[in-house]
């Protein structure tokens, strides 16, 4: 498998190449293309989340403390005094770094559900539905940061996989299509979890119809 320097490199060369290509098709404003760039880049090293040690699991975790943080002050500053707001933010941020964290080691199992398509479809659609009711995206620019962060996510699989291609030696590694798999068919309860996730997420997603428009718009960037 790549390592964790060789995820973030390809994922940002692969987020720098759709912020761009989406700036000059004007999917995008230029201040716009810097999340999709961020996006592919956080997508390119999500999946190494479920390996305990991983520089992934500390980074990413750290990354989601900090919005924990402030959505925790904005809904509490009007109930809490100074100091105690100031101790249920630094809970929040121990909570969501270390024990969530934890949990997540926990239960997951590296090369596992984690490893997959329907995980990469399902943190897409989250991520849609994140920008759009929480941080108001329009419906376009929504679907574009969940298309941005489940490209990173397909990008990590697919360079896993060819990893475990040894064309030096013309052999095929035993890690071969533990990556890019539909999804761990040795824990289908795992799976059945993740579906259930993403029909919840339904009624929280941008309207599809932007979906096969930006689609399309994306496609002619390659004729």
């Amino acid at each position: 498998m790549a390592d964790f320097r060789t995820h973030l490199g390809v994922a940002a060369a692969g987020g720098a190449v759709l912020a761009h290509g989406g700036w000059q098709a004007g999917l995008w404003d230029a201040w716009q293309a810097l999340p999709m760039l961020a996006l592919v880049t956080l997508g390119g090293i999500l999946p190494d989340i479920d390996a305990d040690s991983s520089k992934a699991i500390r980074l990413v975790f750290n990354l989601l403390a900090i919005p924990a943080v402030v959505a925790g002050a904005l809904l509490l500053q009007g109930r809490l005094s100074i100091g105690g707001l100031l101790l249920a933010c630094g809970a929040l941020y121990l909570g969501v770094r270390y024990l969530a964290g934890a949990l997540f080691a926990r239960f997951t199992v590296h090369r596992g559900i984690w490893h997959s398509l329907l995980a990469a479809g399902l943190c897409g659609l989250a991520t849609a539905a994140i920008s759009h009711r929480l941080l108001a995206q329009p419906d376009a620019l929504a679907w574009g940061h969940g298309l941005a962060l489940a490209l990173g996510f397909t990008l990590h699989l697919l360079l896993d996989e060819l990893y475990s291609v040894d064309l030096t030696g013309a052999r095929i590694k035993r890690s071969f299509g533990t990556a890019l798999k539909p999804l761990d068919w040795r824990s289908p309860g795992n799976a059945l979890v993740m579906l259930a996730a993403a029909a919840n997420l339904l009624p929280w997603l941008p309207a599809w119809a932007a979906l096969p428009d930006l689609l399309a718009q994306g496609a002619s960037l390659w004729r």
